[in-house]
Parts: C-alpha cells; sequence; structure tokens
C-alpha cells in the first residue's frame, strides 16, 4: 500500500487531498498541531477509515516533523500547511515567514534524514508573481510579489527549487492560482461573499462589507487543483506547475453571480466597499497559463467560474443559520 503525509490536512486542501488519496488506496497520515479543539470538521466524514490517521507535530519545530516522518514512512509528502491567508500576513509577518518559509526548510531537512526518496510536493502560490510582469503568468513569469504572504512564498519556493537541485530531492512545486470551495475558510473573500448572500437571502443581515471590488483573480475549484497535485508526484521527474484556469474575474463579477445564485438581482445595494478591507499594497490582477500542466500531467480544470460560485452559494443556502 502506497502511504503519502500531508501537512495542513485540516484545510481545505487537505480535506479534499485526503479524500482523493484514500480513494486511490493511500494509507494517509496527517500532521496536526496540538490544541485543545483540533479543527477536524473538513474531515469528520472521512476519520472512520482505518487508513487516515493523525500524528502530533509543527512546522516551527523541526524535531517533531523527523520523529513524524519517521513514523509515518511516506513515499509521498505534500506540504500544505501555511498561514494561508494574504490579509494577516500583514499583522503576522514574522510568523507567516517562520510557518511558510522556514517550515519548509525544517520539512525538507526531515525528509533529508528520514526518507530522502520520498517525492515532496510544494504549495507555492499565484501571490508570488504580485505586481505581475506579463500575463498570463507561467512558470517562467519572475515573480514581483506585495505581500508578507507572497514574500514568504516565493522564498519558499527557492528552497524547493535550491533543495532539488543541491540534495536531488524529488520535489515538484505547484504555483496555484486561487482555488475555492465551499470548504473555503471564512475570511476569504468568496466564502464571506456566499456566507453574506445567505445571510441576507434569509433577513439576517441587509448588507455584505468587502474591500477592492475590482481586484482580478483566476478562480478555480479546490477538487480540480489538488487533483494536480497528486498528479505532480506520479511523475518520473520533478518540475514545477502552474495550475490556473486561464480566465480572470473580479470580486465585483464573484457578487454578481453570487448574488443571482440567490435570486437577487440588485446586488449593489447590498454591498458596501469598507476602507478596513483594502490591503496596504493591492495586487489588481492575476491570470495564470497551465500550458505545461495541461501538456505533462493531462489535466484540466473540470468546474466553470459560474458552477464554482454557484456551488459555494448554494451550500450556504443549504447550511444551517448563523444566526440561530
Amino acid at each position: 500500500m502506497k502511504r503519502a503525509f500531508i501537512t495542513g490536512i485540516t484545510g481545505q486542501d487537505g480535506s479534499y487531498l485526503a479524500e482523493l488519496l484514500l480513494a486511490e488506496g493511500y494509507h494517509v497520515t496527517g500532521l496536526v498541531r496540538r490544541t485543545s479543539a483540533p479543527a477536524m470538521a473538513r474531515l469528520a466524514h472521512l476519520i472512520p477509515n482505518p487508513d487516515l490517521v493523525f500524528i502530533p507535530g509543527d512546522m516551527t519545530d523541526g524535531e517533531s516533523l523527523r520523529l513524524a516522518l519517521r513514523d509515518a514512512r511516506p513515499s509521498e509528502i505534500y506540504n500544505l500547511a501555511a498561514m494561508s491567508f494574504v490579509g494577516a500576513s500583514w499583522a503576522q509577518p514574522v510568523l507567516t515567514f517562520e510557518v511558510n518559509t522556514l517550515g519548509l526548510v525544517r520539512l525538507l531537512d526531515a525528509v533529508r534524514a528520514e526518507c530522502p526518496t520520498a517525492r515532496v510536493y510544494q504549495a507555492s502560490s499565484s501571490e508570488q508573481f504580485g505586481m505581475v510582469r506579463e500575463t498570463p503568468q507561467s512558470e517562467s513569469t519572475p515573480f514581483n510579489p506585495r505581500s508578507p504572504y507572497g514574500c514568504s512564498k516565493a522564498a519558499a519556493h527557492y528552497v524547493a527549487v535550491n533543495y532539488r537541485e543541491s540534495y536531488g530531492l524529488h520535489v515538484s512545486c505547484g504555483i496555484l492560482f486561487n482555488h475555492e470551495s465551499e470548504r473555503r475558510g471564512p475570511e476569504f473573500v468568496t466564502r464571506k461573499i456566499a456566507m453574506g448572500v445567505a445571510a441576507i437571502t434569509r433577513g439576517e443581515a441587509d448588507h455584505l462589507s468587502l474591500g477592492n471590488l475590482d481586484a482580478g483573480r483566476d478562480w478555480g475549484f479546490a477538487g480540480d487543483y489538488v487533483r494536480a497535485m497528486y498528479l505532480m508526484l506520479q511523475q518520473d521527474e520533478p518540475h514545477d506547475y502552474v495550475i490556473a484556469t486561464g480566465t480572470t474575474h473580479t470580486v465585483r463579477d464573484f457578487c454578481r453571480l453570487a448574488f443571482a445564485a440567490a435570486g437577487i438581482g440588485d446586488w449593489e445595494r447590498h454591498v458596501r466597499v469598507d476602507p478596513a478591507f483594502i490591503r496596504p499594497a493591492e495586487v489588481p490582477t492575476l491570470c495564470g497559463r497551465a500550458t505545461r500542466a495541461m501538456a505533462r500531467l493531462q489535466w484540466m480544470p473540470t468546474l466553470s467560474f459560474e458552477g464554482l460560485v454557484t456551488t459555494m452559494v448554494q451550500a450556504e443556502l443549504a447550511a444551517p443559520s448563523r444566526a440561530a
């Protein structure tokens, strides 16, 4: 039986990846931090599976990573652990680098010591492109990050490349553009919009406060994107891959479709721009070119932007009222 190790397993991507790997017949070990109340909600439907186990560890503690890998004995490692909210990285820049950049250094050193033949996936980000120097962005586009989060991910990307070239580790980086689902954290704008639309529909709120409505992003479905992660580690040679839909939409577009999915046409009446949600340095627009992934991995996105927005809103409308 193949064995996989996932950091960040309790997050959106981790839950979809665990589902996929279990369906492929893997034994999956997830790294979880010791907390008083572990965030297992996204994994609740998988926990009865005997091939899914959890092991304590922390990206800020290299010894815990070595012990976890020694116990898990994985052939594939997926590093999804991160301080992943761009906005919060301005308030916690040191912790962002501690987890996102130095955490990867600790993990790769642990891989070298405990399982040097394992294949490693590193979660890179489109935020590394920042104030873009060309459109669309591909694997050869220079990085120009505009946030502590983007800087930390760019640094981690170069760490991964250096460990691959210096030590011969099988490390592939997925430069994933924005990917969403009903499992997205409520602090992210897409889930915030979906939740806000549901609250307004139920009469629990009369407006939704947002930041820059003109920010453009290349949005896809998280379930599609974790499939790309898996396909990267099935390749004989490690490479870096942009994963994206190739189409950009604005926050304004997301709002319009989200309210329409709930039967509300005059969405502007319910949305307010709040300067508190404007970032110190904005990334105006991102659009990826996934030509390499489509050619080498035979990967394609399956859910359209319109389908993604509708799915997220319908999930919120079907969920129990948060005001109850």
